[in-house]
């Protein structure tokens, strides 16, 4: 059994329509899927990715309309990176967050790693990263029909920050359950860990801070993080493991573009395995995924309900 790397991460917004202009229109990632959260089928649950729609380069969006503030704090997936080709990409991606008056901060590096942090218009804590010299999992690719020139679109899901009051309760999990690695870090307080290829699209860093209250989540947090596992049959083996070291879980959930299981950690960390398939093709052609609203099939019969609950949001190709 092998964790690959990162699936996806799943994010909150409170207004689809503002958040798909951001990601596609500003960041360039592709809309490969308009459908809704499954658990509560009157909110929309958008994924945004490269242009193929690859596992592992899937940042998703729940709408929740009346989601307050977010109060950062421990307990909390803090930040999500996505991959960019070169650092050379990050001084264009400086120039066109300023066109667009984005929240930023400068140029920096991290353990080897040209990185850019900035927010989007909801507070969410983003990342840029470099993967010019990235070796282990490979970066998606580039959406080819978006505003960014292919040179420098998002190619993925880079490592996941995550802030805990006690580091060690994490690294268990990670280490003993989920059998990632741990790696030198240069920053006090942060312990790294990787898994399967390794790299930036594997990676994991937690950060601890026993002394900050416990993260408030609203607009521009984060929901869950989603590890990758190669298929169903791994996937029976991991909810075998993750049981027999006592964690309570969601059994193995049909999303129809994957199959998942959720867990917390001690830090109450929300992690879920998925697996890289079917894919979202499933239901839709590739070169027009995510124009329509798609529905898994046990919702297909409830569409007109569903359809007459969520405001209509018109997609485009954002050129």
């Amino acid at each position: 059994m092998n964790i690959k790397g990162i699936h996806h991460v799943s994010a909150i917004t409170a207004n689809a329509s503002a958040n798909y202009d951001f990601y596609t229109k500003v960041l360039g990632m592709r809309l490969v899927k308009k459908t809704v959260n499954q658990d509560d089928p009157s909110m929309y649950h958008l994924f945004y990715a490269d242009g193929a729609g690859s596992p592992g380069t899937d940042l998703t969006f729940f709408e929740i309309k009346r989601a307050g503030h977010t109060y950062p704090g421990s307990q909390s997936i803090s930040t999500t990176s996505l991959r960019v080709p070169t650092d050379e990409s990050l001084n264009y991606w400086q120039e066109r967050l300023d066109q667009y008056e984005v929240d930023r901060g400068s140029i920096e590096e991290q353990a080897g790693r040209k990185e850019l942090t900035f927010r989007d218009h909801e507070g969410q804590r983003l990342k840029l990263v470099s993967d010019e010299f990235n070796q282990g999992v490979p970066g998606g690719i580039p959406w080819s029909k978006g505003p960014v020139p292919i040179q420098h679109g998002i190619l993925g899901l880079g490592p996941v920050h995550l802030t805990v009051t006690d580091a060690d309760l994490t690294k268990a999990v990670l280490m003993d359950t989920l059998g990632f690695r741990k790696l030198e870090h240069p920053v006090p307080d942060w312990q790294a860990f990787e898994t399967g290829e390794g790299g930036n699209g594997a990676r994991v860093y937690v950060e601890e801070q026993p002394e900050w209250k416990r993260e408030k989540p609203g607009r521009g947090s984060v929901h869950h993080v989603a590890f990758r596992v190669e298929d169903e049959q791994e996937l029976e083996k991991w909810k075998a493991k993750i049981q027999d070291a006592g964690f309570p879980n969601s059994g193995i959930v049909d999303r129809h573009y994957f199959k998942s299981l959720y867990f917390r950690d001690p830090n109450h960390i929300l992690f879920e395995l998925a697996t890289d398939g079917p894919g979202f093709d499933t239901d839709e052609d590739k070169e027009h995924l995510g124009e329509n609203l798609a529905l898994p099939p046990f919702l297909e019969e409830k569409r007109r309900e569903i359809e007459d609950r969520l405001t209509p949001l018109h997609t485009s190709n954002p050129k």
